[in-house]
């Protein structure tokens, strides 16, 4: 599960900085760069369930030494 969370998390940054470079801020209304502002949101996404499960994570395991 710790590297299925590493190989996602550097998949997911990837993308972002892709999406960003993709994002034409010039006529960021254009059909292509909402698409990139959309991938980018998705990224952000992603990345924070990533984190959320690893907090989770972290959790359980403080619990469970606990008992």
């Amino acid at each position: 599960m710790k590297y299925f969370k590493i190989i996602l998390s550097i998949v997911a940054l990837a993308l972002l900085v892709y999406n960003v470079t993709m994002i034409n801020f010039s006529n960021v209304s254009d059909k292509t760069s909402i698409i990139a502002i959309i991938g980018v949101i998705a990224c952000i996404c992603a990345l924070l369930l990533l984190a959320i499960l690893h907090l989770s994570q972290k959790i359980e395991k403080k619990v469970k030494r606990r008992k």
